[in-house]
């Protein structure tokens, strides 16, 4: 039985040109597509974490500390999955301000959560943001929510009740 042996092919020089320039162009954008963890100290951080209050029936105040000059961008949703974005806002946390940056939230839905995310990104540079912080708080419900079938202040939260709506206690 007879064997063919092939000799070993060495590429085209067309192949050799065409791998050599792919292999350049690779190592050329090495430098520009930085890795995430090797820009982790150029990203500015909450410190401190997030916080929220002063809640009504349609806003809030949101504010956290950088831990640099930043820009804290903020986005608000009804739905935890933050399917729908009801509000986006951002301000600046200066040094002027102990790098604390505060907001306030308007137009929200009354009676609803609102879950809120908060990161804080570099002034000087586009595209270098920090970690996202997830919070939550609870909007007042409307005046005309308040009142019971029997007139009495609803949602088990009678002296709460009274507190927003400034009804009159019925005993």
């Amino acid at each position: 039985m007879a064997i063919a042996i092939r000799a070993k092919q060495h590429p085209t020089r067309r192949q050799f040109l065409v791998r050599s320039a792919s292999t350049a162009a690779l190592a050329g954008l090495g430098g520009l597509a930085r890795p995430y963890l090797s820009r982790a100290a150029d990203r500015p951080q909450i410190a401190g974490g997030i916080q929220s209050g002063d809640v009504s029936t349609d806003s809030a105040v949101i504010w956290a500390r950088a831990d640099r000059p930043a820009r804290m961008q903020v986005e608000c949703s009804t739905v935890e999955s933050f399917r729908t974005i009801i509000r986006v806002a951002s301000a600046d946390a200066l040094p002027d301000r102990d790098f604390t940056s505060k907001l306030l939230l308007e137009g929200l839905p009354p009676g609803q959560d609102i879950f809120y995310r908060v990161r804080f990104a570099d002034i000087g540079e586009a595209g270098i943001s920090g970690e996202t912080q997830v919070g939550h708080f609870r909007t007042a419900p409307s005046e005309h929510c308040l009142v019971g079938r029997y007139g009495r202040p609803g949602l088990g939260h009678r002296s709460r009740a009274r507190w927003h709506a400034n009804l009159p206690d019925h005993a």
